[in-house]
């Protein structure tokens, strides 16, 4: 048993409270006996608050299931829906028109418009990797990646490919920073002769350093270097302001739990904000270590030298409000929410940044950003409102001091988003759409409506077209723009960069300030989309048009025709062959987030939310008699199979189909239970399952 130490009345970990008087209080002029009194207060007010909102949900729930079983077969009325749920408290009235009055919040989040990295907390060499994306080198992206045709030759440097890619590095200059009367390839050095001379604002040494739409790039000249020395002009690289800011995060992409796991976590947040976190990994038979990126020193024409930050605006992502966490036990022995608790420990993580005990600075307007996920409507967001005041008194910070990211995902908060705004209408900073659990509470909350269209086929479906331009226009109308971010979500195919390149300029065309993708080279390369597209002329163009009717948000995805048998265990399959290669390595190895192969052996970044989707479409089908529990069972059995043979090169794996597995146990409980998970979330199987195997010491 894990041992444990009484602080103000509470039952903490000792591992916890270790970590909190050793690590996270020095240095942040916050008195231990204070800070767990607090802790205290803080937890006796809102656990109960949390427990009832909870309670809500379930409600709510039942009575939406209750709905659609009285009327299942009927056409849809979309009036008589939403009057249902309007009567039931789903639906709340829209506020008058308002603007957010969110202060002291960084450029890179207010006013700049680029990529956004989501990087599991607990994988120190992703974090830093993540951390020191703000940079990346446009050649290397291009070189190493489909974003050109073919592969670079085996063998060493591959000269016609280095070419093309200086070819589209160039081509990108003449688009964001064009030259007068010539192009980027005719140029060979000496005056710069730029069509806006006022794009270029520094220098370092020879290197240039020019500004399009607020962003920064680099055009590196070295002619000493192997490229730079065969190039007319010297140019050895285009190095590009990239991801300007970065989601650590808690939630979704980490296996976290037990009290280890949370300190684990919260020990690399303590590390990234200090800047004394580092990784030591063999790469390629070197030794190398990681640490966090310089700031960039940059001469103007003054002669004054100047700084720019080396590493992206980091925000923290706190997990939803369901999971409970015994890392601290209550005076009457229930466990701690666990939202509440990451609430409080990241925010002092922030005090560190705020009294500049680090190497660097994370905000430069004294802010810590908190992304808050699963929030289900207006009472949920105004709750973290209040609990945000109650930590800020704790840890002696003005109020609003901590900003509030709010994703978009869940169908209630959607459905009621400027009523969500408008609860954390002081300090709120980002929201953000998340087609994939969004999709898994569409499922979730219409289960009993019938069965559920393909799962491939939702991405057409009115309800998310709807979903996704209400975002945007409704965050507008809320006066997000030259405030707070409006975010899309992520790309999932890492090696899929030239579709990348081709589909994701969407989201600055939709209007999002920020979109996520999968790795730094990933936001290299979607950095030319904000070059190409301005966001703040397209959000002036989007802020006039209509924003879709809330009957089309609520419109159900449901099938109108049966499918052939062939059909079903096309897509049985699919759905459990990506339930079980996540699922298997969740459990089996607490790895959250990885690339997963998929069916066609495609790898695509998985983390709770495509489960989500995976497990609940699954359990509708089911409920509905489109297929029975043996062809469940007979579609995990073969995937297993296949999920087996992807991972065979892995010396960790542990085969799905040994007997007694119990990553195959959890993936059928995650279908045969789906109906009874609350709100369809994966997290409390995936905890149990994930518990026992760290128990019997197969970590």
């Amino acid at each position: 048993m894990d041992e444990r130490v009484e602080r103000a009345g509470l039952s903490v970990a000792r591992v916890l409270a270790d970590f909190i008087e050793q690590q996270a209080l020095p240095g942040t002029g916050i008195d231990p006996d204070r800070f767990w009194q607090g802790t205290a207060a803080i937890l006796s007010r809102f656990a109960p608050e949390n427990r009832k909102l909870l309670a809500t949900r379930d409600r709510m729930q039942a009575a939406i299931d209750e709905w659609h079983r009285a009327r299942r077969g009927q056409p849809q009325d979309a009036a008589a829906y939403a009057a249902f749920l309007r009567g039931i408290g789903y639906l709340v009235a829209e506020p008058d028109p308002f603007a957010i009055d969110t202060q002291g919040v960084d450029a890179e989040v207010a006013r700049l418009s680029g990529p956004q990295l989501v990087v599991p907390v607990l994988n120190a060499r992703f974090l830093l990797n993540a951390a020191n994306a703000r940079w990346g080198s446009l050649y290397d992206a291009l070189y190493g990646t489909d974003a050109l045709p073919g592969t670079p030759a085996a063998g060493g440097y591959d000269a016609a490919r280095g070419a093309a890619v200086i070819a589209r590095a160039k081509a990108f200059l003449d688009e964001a920073v064009p030259l007068h009367g010539m192009r980027w390839a005719e140029w060979v050095g000496g005056t710069l002769p730029l069509a806006d001379p006022a794009q270029l604002i520094g220098r370092r040494g020879e290197s240039l350093l020019l500004r399009h739409h607020g962003l920064h790039l680099e055009v590196v000249i070295d002619r000493g270097h192997p490229i730079g020395r065969d190039d007319p002009a010297g140019i050895a690289d285009v190095v590009l302001e990239a991801a300007l800011t970065t989601i650590v995060d808690l939630e979704d992409s980490v296996a976290a739990v037990d009290a280890a796991d949370k300190v684990a976590a919260y020990a690399n947040w303590l590390g990234v904000i200090r800047g004394d976190l580092t990784d030591t990994f063999d790469e390629g038979g070197t030794i190398v270590t990681r640490r966090l990126a310089e700031d960039r020193a940059y001469v103007d024409d003054a002669g004054e030298t100047f700084h720019l930050p080396g590493r992206s605006l980091l925000f923290v992502r706190n997990v939803g409000h369901l999971m409970t966490t015994d890392a601290v036990r209550m005076a009457d022995g229930s466990e701690t929410p666990e939202g509440i608790l990451d609430a409080i420990v990241t925010s002092l993580t922030g005090v560190h940044d705020l009294r500049r005990q680090g190497r660097y600075r994370n905000s430069r307007t004294g802010a810590i950003y908190i992304v808050k996920p699963k929030m289900h409507g207006p009472t949920e967001c105004a709750f973290t409102d209040r609990l945000f005041d109650a930590v800020e008194d704790l840890l002696g910070l003005p109020r609003h001091t901590i900003k509030v990211g709010v994703m978009d995902e869940e169908r209630r908060t959607s459905a009621n988003l400027a009523a969500c705004i408008h609860a954390v209408r002081h300090r709120i900073c980002f929201i953000n759409t998340g087609f994939l659990d969004r999709t898994g509470d569409e499922i979730h909350t219409d289960f009993e409506a019938g069965p559920m269209i393909r799962k491939a086929e939702m991405k057409g479906s009115a309800w998310l077209s709807a979903y996704e331009d209400r975002n945007v226009r409704i965050g507008l109308a809320c006066g997000l723009a030259g405030r707070a971010q409006i975010g899309k979500g992520m790309w999932a195919a890492p090696d899929r960069m030239a579709d990348m390149l081709a589909q994701k300029v969407a989201h600055p065309m939709a209007g999002a300030s920020t979109a996520w993708v999968p790795s730094p080279t990933a936001a290299t390369l979607h950095a030319m989309h904000y070059h190409s597209v301005d966001v703040t002329e397209r959000q002036r163009d989007i802020a006039a048009e209509a924003v879709p009717a809330l009957d089309t948000l609520l419109s159900m995805p449901i099938a109108s025709s049966n499918w052939s048998p062939d059909d079903v265990r096309e897509e049985l399959e699919n759905n459990a062959q990506g339930l079980l290669g996540y699922v298997v390595r969740w459990v089996d190895q607490g790895v959250g987030c990885s690339k997963v192969p998929d069916i066609h052996d495609v790898g695509l970044m998985e983390d709770r939310a495509t489960l989500r989707i995976s497990s609940q479409h699954m359990a509708n089908w089911l409920r509905h008699g489109v297929c029975s529990a043996e062809d469940v069972e007979a579609a995990l059995t073969r995937m297993a199979a296949k999920v087996d043979a992807q991972n065979a090169g892995d010396p960790a794996y542990r085969s799905l189909l040994q007997p007694g597995s119990l990553a195959m146990q959890a993936a059928r409980a995650l279908v045969f239970d789906g109906a009874r998970q609350p709100s369809g979330y994966t997290e409390p199987l995936l905890h149990a399952f994930r518990r026992q195997q760290k128990a019997v010491g197969c970590v």
